[in-house]
């Protein structure tokens, strides 16, 4: 994991894509995705929520940022109503 570094990298998040076991796949950034030991995370993760890491003075602060969690999902649900107002035949469905 990257954040283990332990370099002045301050505040970054990651999303929980999937959990399969101990394996967590996480969506960093970029936008690339990489498999984290669950082990590594906090405990009571889920699909979906965003991590805050926080690397400071070789220091590292991980936890659940509900509130961004909370936010992200919003937005998705928004612009799957805005997606769905616009279909033709009714309700997209994913």
């Amino acid at each position: 994991m990257a954040s283990e570094q332990h370099e002045e990298l301050g505040i970054s998040h990651v999303t929980i894509d999937g959990i399969e076991g101990q394996v967590v796949r996480v969506e960093l950034p970029d936008g690339t995705t990489q498999d984290w030991r669950l082990s590594s995370l906090p405990k009571g993760v889920r699909e979906g929520d965003v991590i805050r890491i926080d690397v400071q003075g070789g220091d590292v602060d991980i936890e659940i940022d509900h509130e961004e969690t909370d936010r992200r999902l919003a937005l998705g649900q928004r612009q799957l109503d805005s997606l769905n107002a616009k279909a033709p035949d009714g309700d997209i469905d994913l």
